[in-house]
């Protein structure tokens, strides 16, 4: 077990991948059942909003900043230690023989994340990169192959190199217009 502390700390704690929220869930209900909230204070998913196509739709969704992983806020005792150890889905802390704090400058950043508001603009995921070909499926240039140059993930916009009349020429796209060929 690790070294009893009454100072809370974060704590990196490895789950079953895809059954994050699940497993964050069954801790917190034990927290409570078991009258441990002075212990384990917090339990997070760290998450971040991301835009994308699907089927020519645009979608915003949540997706896990670290797969696999919560993070845990808590002062290890022997009951908060084992009240975690014990939680189905959890596998063990982040070190190798005593669990290790996180840095503050990472709980830093984590909160900054989840404090986000709703109203930020989301992240964009773009599936390709530089030198990918893709087709553009929509606009001036619509059933055109190109190569794509360069990528603008805060502007949404993407640099194709097309050939119109034997010439290669720039054109910059919205990210959604053009897709893997």
């Amino acid at each position: 077990m690790a070294e009893e502390t009454s100072e809370r700390r974060w704590y990196v704690v490895r789950v079953q991948s895809g059954r994050e929220e699940q497993v964050a869930e069954a801790l917190r209900r034990r927290v409570a059942s078991a009258g441990l909230q002075d212990s384990i204070t917090d339990v997070i998913v760290p998450m971040e909003k991301v835009t994308e196509i699907r089927s020519g739709k645009k979608t915003v969704r949540d997706k896990k900043l670290y797969p696999g992983y919560i993070m845990i806020e808590m002062a290890i005792n022997k009951d908060s230690w084992f009240l975690v150890r014990e939680t189905p889905g959890i596998g063990d802390f982040l070190g190798l023989k005593e669990p290790i704090p996180m840095a503050e400058h990472e709980v830093a950043k984590m909160k900054a994340a989840q404090a986000a508001d709703e109203e930020d603009k989301p992240k964009i995921k773009i599936d390709f990169q530089k030198g990918d070909s893709v087709r553009i499926k929509e606009g001036a240039f619509e059933n055109f192959d190109g190569i794509v140059e360069e990528i603008n993930p805060q502007k949404g916009l993407v640099s194709v190199t097309i050939t119109i009349f034997g010439r290669a020429t720039k054109v910059d796209l919205e990210y959604w217009q053009v897709e893997k060929s």
